[in-house]
């Protein structure tokens, strides 16, 4: 036989009601004989009453006369269907008197699962009682499978959804809790290589502590193995317990390990062994341990992914500043976190004959095309630098460059060339955040003159001159320091500039200020190139 189904056909507590003694004790006998445990009731007001009680165990199944001298058995089934906690119990009408076809219609009509008329035939009653258990315990079963499936999807999106490590963690735990109903614990390798061990409870948030190293080689010894996919054993409390010597048990553990990739590390999620006792119990925590191991792997090669965009990023940036006498430079660089795409933020300092060539600028989009056109237009502006073109014929050459070789692709660029001697600054702008000047006064002011970006082939202007005197600081950054959505580009400019006055004499100090104060919670790369000129 089907374990459920034999599980279903168990017997059970049963509510007898009849305000007769003989005939609750004739059915009682029957009932007790088949192994159902009888509780006894002799009107309606009693009937409602210990459904109500909250007894344990409760009543499963009621076998209800109609004819009862406080209410009907009719009105006394519509209480147990109209009670949220009590509509599932199966009601059983039993009667001598009312035994028609009106009567039996009336009373299935009114919420009643089965009707029977005397004489009744003990084997017919028995019959009776195993079906109706059998549906409503298969009902209830089905209900909570539901229920646990809508828990186990909500699980697999947050742990799917999950940015870090951390909160993977978090969600995994809970949600093997939620599931199983019991207390769970984890352990996982982060995507940094360090074995950490999280449990939780229902009334307490998951707690995070490292681990040894190898503990997840040592579980994979119990179960798994090197395989990939998902297997679940139960270990004994003396096992769990040199295993995890910090996190004692008082009974024997079940525990899931799965690995979607060979040679991966597993993720390892454990119960109280008396949390799985079914095939459902089972099946729901393999799955759960499956999508777990799913999100930990995106998550790790995420982490790899983004490690290896952004190492590469870096390399088509300098790879250090020039030292100029009389002149201090200082730059910033941050990578936007939240996306393994690297993007086109770029800055440049070159010594040429005229000066020195300051340059920051953007190429549309995150992606690695992004970031090699990046790439092929720094070296493009670092060679026409170098052969002592002004910054306003290359910006022009760039944007030819641009329209020829890479159509379709756009980008802003800001060049500032300092003349020898730090007086005097051209200022060429395809399209980017102006420069700020502060000044040895305590004024500051935009270059406001621009031009389109580049890739569109209009014409660009030639170069704006500005008159510096000593001390006078200089500050190129992208749109990702300055730009928040949904506010007015000239607003955050003018809060930039004064943050920027207010802010450290010391340029260093000052482009960790400025980062600090518009920085943070940013979803684009942001690069700061600042300059004293002394």
């Amino acid at each position: 036989m089907n374990d459920d189904i034999a599980t279903d056909s168990a017997p059970a507590v049963v509510l007898v009601v009849d305000d007769n003694a003989t005939n609750r004790y004739i059915i009682a006998s029957w009932l007790t004989r088949a192994g159902h445990t009888v509780v006894e009731a002799g009107d309606g007001t009693e009937t409602l009453a210990i459904l109500a009680s909250g007894a344990d165990p409760a009543p499963e199944i009621v076998v209800l006369d109609v004819r009862l001298p406080d209410m009907s058995g009719y009105e006394v089934c519509e209480a147990i269907k109209a009670t949220p906690h009590t509509a599932g119990i199966p009601v059983i009408h039993v009667s001598a008197s009312a035994v028609t076809a009106a009567d039996r219609i009336q009373g299935l009509h009114r919420g009643a699962d089965a009707y029977l008329t005397e004489p009744i035939d003990p084997d017919e009653l028995l019959a009776t009682v195993t079906a109706a258990l059998r549906y409503a315990r298969a009902r209830r079963r089905a209900e909570s499978l539901a229920a646990r499936l809508t828990a186990l999807n909500r699980t697999t999106l947050e742990v799917y959804r999950a940015i870090g490590f951390h909160s993977f963690a978090q969600a995994a735990t809970t949600g093997a809790t939620t599931l199983m109903g019991s207390p769970a614990s984890a352990v996982f390798l982060s995507p940094q290589g360090q074995a950490v061990y999280t449990s939780a409870t229902a009334d307490q948030q998951p707690v995070s502590r490292p681990v040894r190293a190898d503990l997840l080689v040592r579980l994979t010894q119990h179960t798994l193995g090197s395989d990939t996919g998902a297997d679940l054993t139960t270990l004994p409390q003396t096992l769990w317990n040199s295993l995890l010597p910090h996190a004692p048990v008082d009974e024997d553990v079940t525990v899931v390990l799965a690995r979607t990739k060979r040679g991966r590390p597993p993720v390892c999620l454990a119960v109280p062994a008396g949390a799985v006792t079914t095939g459902d119990d089972r099946d729901l925590f393999l799955q759960l341990a499956q999508a777990c191991a799913l999100s930990l792997e995106a998550l790790r090669t995420y982490n790899e992914e983004h490690s290896l965009a952004l190492t590469l990023q870096r390399t088509f940036l300098p790879e250090r500043l020039p030292e100029v006498p009389g002149t201090t430079l200082a730059v910033r660089y941050l990578p936007a976190t939240d996306q393994a795409e690297i993007g086109g933020d770029f800055y440049e300092a070159t010594e040429t004959d005229a000066g020195l060539l300051l340059a920051i600028g953007d190429v549309v989009g995150h992606s690695l095309a992004a970031a090699a056109v990046m790439g092929e237009l720094r070296h493009a502006l670092r060679a026409y630098a170098v052969e002592g073109h002004d910054p306003g014929t290359i910006l022009r050459r760039l944007d030819t460059l641009l329209v020829r070789l890479r159509p379709g692709i756009t980008m802003t660029v800001c060049m500032v060339l300092i003349e020898h001697g730090n007086r005097r600054v051209h200022v060429s702008n395809g399209g980017h955040i102006p420069p700020l000047l502060l000044y040895p006064d305590g004024t500051a002011a935009f270059v406001p003159e621009h031009s389109a970006l580049l890739g569109l082939g209009l014409p660009h202007p030639p170069a704006v001159t500005r008159d510096v005197p000593a001390g006078t600081r200089l500050l190129l950054v992208t749109d990702g320091l300055v730009e928040e959505r949904a506010k007015d580009l000239d607003i955050t400019l003018e809060q930039f500039r004064r943050a920027a006055l207010a802010g450290s004499l010391n340029l260093e100090a000052l482009c960790d200020d400025l980062l600090q104060r518009f920085g943070t919670a940013k979803d684009d790369d942001i690069a700061v190139l600042a300059a004293q000129l002394d």
